[in-house]
């Protein structure tokens, strides 16, 4: 249902994961170099997860429950992601040197956030469905 605000919020994750990771490098190395997604296959991968489980999660709206699944896991996908981010970049060879970090390494961050307001979201509507059961 696109006229639902969590779709919105699920398509903003989408196009953070699926979209933006691709664009915005995540640190730079010793050398100056950007240091984008695409260089890491598991990098790569938990990204292509996490944007193909908002889709999933856009496409089960007749099931709230299950929605609501979707969204949580995602939410763990994109903490382990923030995790590996932050030890990748403390474990940086040449820390000493340069420390610049890029803005890829706080999309997980977005994600979160955003994933956070579709499952406030979704347990708003549940209730509502619930309230309305209940006047019958």
């Amino acid at each position: 249902m696109i006229q639902r605000i969590q779709t919105v919020y699920l398509a903003l994750v989408f196009i953070i994961a699926g979209v933006l990771s691709l664009i915005f490098p995540l640190w730079k190395d010793v050398k100056g170099m950007d240091y984008f997604v695409g260089h890491n296959t598991a990098y790569t991968l938990l990204f292509g997860v996490s944007a193909a489980l908002s889709v999933i999660s856009v496409f089960s709206y007749k099931k709230r429950q299950t929605q609501f699944v979707y969204n949580r896991l995602n939410i763990i996908l994109n903490f382990i992601l923030l995790g590996l981010f932050v030890y990748q970049s403390l474990n940086l060879s040449g820390e000493t040197n340069v420390s610049e970090k890029g803005i890829g390494m706080f999309l997980p961050l977005g994600s979160i956030i955003l994933l956070a307001l579709a499952n406030k979201a979704i347990k708003k509507d549940e209730d509502l469905v619930k309230s309305a059961d209940r006047i019958r």
